[in-house]
């Protein structure tokens, strides 16, 4: 298929899943071994050997094939993805998520949260009101940028990301500059020219966490900031729930970092850590998102190109039939999750991410 076919968004959907599946039929036929690597015996974060399973799963939000484990260092806590995606994998996992099939899915959702970016924004006032230059870090289609420049009018938003999202938003003005590819290898291009380097919900993402940070303090100049939030694995929900936890997001998500793990880390780069949010971060959707997922479990696949083929009139409607009943169970979840629980999510020790802000000394 050729890429002009695959952005092509006059096509219908169901002649493009159709010609997609050929190329998923063929990866799909050489084996699942290629798409991951060898299983670690000691904890990426700290090298202690003392691993224990934290969770089982597979991939709950595209049904692709494959089944997934999270390990949990005893030593440290860090809980991480073995064995890990291979460079195959994680091009087969990303494929059709966050561009190609579902790149308008996913814009429109991302597209559509100024409220949280806002808030991201804003959490940096009390450490510089106005920062004259910001890099966002896994920036995707650049719609935090969009926001943050209404609370920060006099600040330069650049964006980086290694798909091609970060193009288009540069194209659409919601970034200055676009930078498209791996952090760590464009951070020397980059060096001290940023009064605030930011990284939302995209540490997990990366198969060395550590890498992004050392990058991440050479881009930031010296009196800078850097910002970082993620999901955040103490999370009660993340035990409460747990496949059915949205944030666990198997397979994308490679690595998953305590607090005090990352503070320790950032003060060993010559960081000092300045404020520390949980219920700020917090997403009120883990309730929804959980039932969502387990009706979409539950229920026929809707049609996809690593598919065998598409479904019938029958596995159609009993699908709907299933989300149809399942109507009033998402309305509880959202009204618990907006009104009953989110007051109350750091409290209740269920906030599902962290916010960070350092300064590089």
């Amino acid at each position: 298929m050729s890429d002009e076919t695959e952005h092509d968004t006059n096509i219908r959907p169901g002649d493009r899943i159709a010609a997609l599946r050929p190329r998923y039929r063929a990866d799909l036929a050489a084996g699942p071994d290629r798409f991951f690597e060898p299983r670690r015996t000691d904890c990426p974060w700290c090298g202690c050997d003392r691993l224990t399973t934290r969770l089982r799963t597979t991939d709950l939000l595209q049904h692709k094939p494959g089944r997934f484990v999270l390990d949990r260092c005893e030593g440290c806590g860090h809980t991480f993805q073995n064995p890990r995606l291979s460079a195959a994998g994680l091009e087969f996992y990303y494929r059709d998520f966050y561009d190609g099939l579902g790149e308008k899915k996913l814009g429109d959702t991302f597209g559509g949260r100024t409220k949280m970016y806002r808030g991201r924004a804003e959490s940096m006032l009390a450490h510089d009101s106005g920062p004259k230059t910001w890099l966002d870090v896994g920036t995707g289609h650049g719609h935090f940028c969009a926001v943050a420049k209404e609370v920060l009018p006099g600040t330069s938003f650049d964006g980086l990301d290694f798909t091609d999202g970060v193009e288009l938003a540069e194209r659409e003005g919601r970034v200055e500059r676009g930078y498209r590819g791996a952090f760590p290898e464009l951070a020397p291009e980059l060096a001290a020219r940023y009064d605030v380097v930011s990284m939302f919900h995209y540490l997990e993402h990366s198969t060395e966490p550590d890498r992004e940070l050392r990058a991440a303090r050479e881009a930031v100049r010296p009196g800078g900031h850097l910002l970082i939030e993620v999901p955040d694995p103490e999370s009660r929900y993340a035990r409460l729930l747990g496949r059915w936890w949205l944030p666990w997001l198997q397979p994308q998500h490679l690595h998953f970092v305590p607090v005090a793990n990352l503070r320790e880390r950032l003060t060993d780069l010559g960081f000092t850590v300045v404020a520390e949010q949980h219920a700020e971060p917090h997403d009120p959707v883990d309730l929804l998102a959980a039932v969502w997922l387990a009706l979409d479990r539950a229920a026929p696949r809707e049609d996809a190109p690593w598919l065998p083929e598409p479904p019938g009139a029958l596995r159609r409607t009993l699908r709907a039939a299933l989300f149809l009943a399942g109507v009033p169970v998402l309305i509880a979840g959202t009204l618990l999750d907006r009104f009953a629980v989110r007051p109350l999510s750091h409290r209740l020790g269920v906030s599902n991410a962290y916010r960070i802000v350092a300064r590089r000394d």
